[in-house]
């Protein structure tokens, strides 16, 4: 596979998406760090290429182009628009040392704020026709549902927003749904921190960024979450049992309708997902045999917050997916200085698709 084959299949892909009536746009592959990095997920963080400019300060080699865009549209007003673009993106590879750490990637975003279901189909649809001739297995899910279910779970403030947080890292959410429903048991360390009643008195000499004050808001907050009664496992039964949907989009949908009569707060969220279904038949997606999975998308980019999707090469498991996804509407805020518009889109790999060619 050549540099040059990918950039000819980056130019083909880039020219789909500009015949569906996106305008080319494009970014600095060097990205200011202080802002973009706090609105990636963990995952992108921890890869990112991030050095010192003496001049710009903390710096790093964009790892994605969307949250760029975004900024870029933002800065700009937030009005509807279609962009595409294509380029290369820097994530390093530690713990997948088989995998480009400099690769090209090809995307289209859609900011419009008439009928975001139909924006949603019209993403995946096209995707879906960009791709159809490769024989990837297409997995779609919904962030949103389940932010839906933590929002509505019966607890304090404090520890909805600590699981809201983490939604994007299942072993942390997964310990701390454990922990809230006294699962687990308190470690002896915080056990006889939270049993002392005096717990700074033989602290013994300061060391490190923290100040005293800092430490006795943390103990306190430590304090007030082991005064909290804990979840009732009828809520915690129903959190797990959302998280193990997976079935085409029809029956997914039957079975979270019956699990909002238990859970009302994904009731919502569970009927915007009904009408994406209605929006993606309308545009010739075989919604009957799409699947769908609850948990899919919490791995990946934390600026997603509603629906996902992916293309996966199931004969190529070590493979990342060839193309991603999904709706990122609290990123325009975020980046909107008081605007905001709903937003989605996806990006796909030129380089994996030359290789599925190669191989055909």
């Amino acid at each position: 596979m050549s540099l040059s084959d990918v950039k000819a299949k980056a130019a083909a892909l880039q020219g789909q998406f500009r015949d569906a009536g996106a305008q080319p746009v494009d970014c600095a592959i060097l990205q200011p760090a202080e802002t973009l990095l706090d609105l990636y997920g963990e995952d992108i963080r921890t890869r990112a290429y991030v050095s010192s400019d003496p001049v710009h300060g903390e710096v790093m080699l964009r790892p994605d182009f969307t949250v760029p865009v975004v900024q870029m549209h933002m800065a700009d007003g937030a009005e509807p628009a279609r962009y595409t673009y294509a380029g290369e993106v820097f994530r390093r590879q530690e713990e997948h040392p088989q995998r480009a750490s400099e690769y090209f990637q090809v995307g289209y975003e859609v900011f419009d704020r008439d009928d975001p279901d139909a924006a949603d189909a019209e993403v995946f649809a096209l995707f879906s026709r960009v791709l159809a001739p490769y024989g990837l297995r297409a997995v779609t899910g919904d962030l949103g549902i389940l932010t839906a279910a933590v929002s509505g779970l019966q607890t304090s403030e404090a520890r909805r927003t600590a699981l809201m947080r983490h939604i994007w890292r299942p072993r942390r959410f997964r310990a701390l749904l454990d922990r809230f429903s006294g699962r687990s048991e308190v470690p002896p360390s915080r056990a006889a921190l939270l049993s002392c009643d005096d717990p700074m008195a033989e602290a013994g000499p300061m060391i490190g960024l923290r100040s005293e004050r800092e430490i006795q808001d943390r103990i306190a907050a430590l304090q007030a979450d082991a005064a909290e009664p804990y979840l009732s496992e009828e809520q915690v039964a129903l959190i797990e049992a959302l998280l193990q949907v997976s079935e085409t989009c029809p029956h997914a949908l039957e079975h979270l309708r019956d699990m909002a009569v238990d859970l009302p707060a994904i009731s919502g969220a569970v009927e915007r997902f009904g009408r994406r279904c209605e929006a993606l038949d309308k545009r010739q997606v075989d919604v009957s045999n799409l699947a769908f999975d609850a948990g899919y998308g919490r791995s990946s980019m934390e600026y997603y917050d509603g629906f996902v999707f992916g293309f996966l090469e199931t004969r190529r498991p070590d493979w990342p997916a060839v193309s991603s996804g999904g709706r990122y509407d609290a990123l325009t805020r975020q980046l909107g200085r008081g605007r905001e518009i709903p937003a989605v889109g996806g990006v796909l790999r030129p380089g994996l698709l030359v290789e599925l060619e190669a191989a055909q």
